[in-house]
């Protein structure tokens, strides 16, 4: 088994010592000034629970409804709330709201200027699951005040976004039933008048056509209330504030990656330069 020789090692650094240290010392000093150049931003985070995505007109209205109206939200509601805080629908009110394309120095004609303010986005706002199944809105901007106020306008107009999507379906569903209900009546009433002559042969028919309609009648208030009804979708556990200590950069980082990035291409250069080398001799 071949065994590295380090004396080659030694020999290489006692060689070129002087160069690598006058490598890193001059490395580091630009990565401090770059540090220094690079504009400081700061992060704000707000934190919310999603509710249950239980209809609230069954968790109200019906008894024999075992979910809680008021419960937090399970594991799935976790992912819905995710999915909505990161849906292009509120990329778009966060953006116009707050005219982030020009707060981030994107030009009003610039032929890419959808995909450029996308991307800085998603770079500066993430959502993410916290460990107990909350979700965590975090803002990056170089203003505290506007990271925490970007931050808690996501939060509240999660709950614009929860309404929108409930109250049409629910609409929807509120002006089917209502049909259905008519139907019902009229058919109760046309019922009622064919048999008024056999009172005993139609009650039974009758008693069940309004045990129906009445059945009816109530699952056509609960998707009424259903569709008037105006609540929020989240608990509230931590708004936004303001920072006041940067987040970004970490100038340390920045100067240790700096300085060893060039002292270790530097290295690779001496190795393939004296690769060269030998190889000529």
């Amino acid at each position: 088994m071949t065994t590295y020789n380090h004396d080659i090692t030694k020999a290489f650094f006692a060689r070129w010592w002087k160069l690598l240290t006058i490598v890193f010392v001059i490395a580091a000093v630009v990565s401090v000034v770059v540090s220094l150049l690079i504009t400081p931003r700061y992060k704000s985070s707000a934190v919310i629970f999603p509710t249950n995505s239980n209809r609230i007109s069954k968790a109200i209205m019906d008894y024999h409804y075992s979910l809680d109206f008021m419960d937090y939200g399970i594991e799935r509601d976790c992912e819905y709330a995710i999915q909505i805080l990161s849906s292009q629908s509120m990329r778009e009110a966060v953006c116009e709201r707050f005219n982030l394309m020009e707060h981030y120095g994107i030009k009003p004609d610039d032929p890419h200027k959808k995909f450029k303010l996308a991307d800085m986005y998603n770079g500066y706002i993430t959502v993410k699951r916290t460990e107990f199944l909350g979700v965590e809105i975090g803002v990056l901007d170089t203003d505290p005040i506007w990271a925490a106020d970007i931050a808690n306008y996501i939060a509240e107009y999660y709950d614009t976004l929860c309404h929108n999507i409930h109250h049409a379906r629910a609409v929807d569903a509120a002006n089917v039933m209502q049909g259905v209900c008519k139907e019902m009546e009229s058919d109760f009433f046309a019922t009622e008048n064919q048999l008024s002559e056999h009172p005993k042969a139609a009650a039974q028919l009758i008693a069940d056509k309004s045990k129906k309609l009445a059945d009816l009648q109530t699952r056509a208030s609960q998707t009424q209330v259903d569709a008037n009804s105006s609540v929020s979708y989240k608990f509230w556990l931590d708004h936004a504030t303001p920072a006041d200590k940067k987040a970004w950069p970490k100038r340390i980082l920045v100067v240790l990656l700096g300085s060893i990035g060039a002292l270790v291409l530097t290295i690779l250069l001496l190795l393939i330069f004296c690769k060269i080398g030998n190889n000529e001799e």
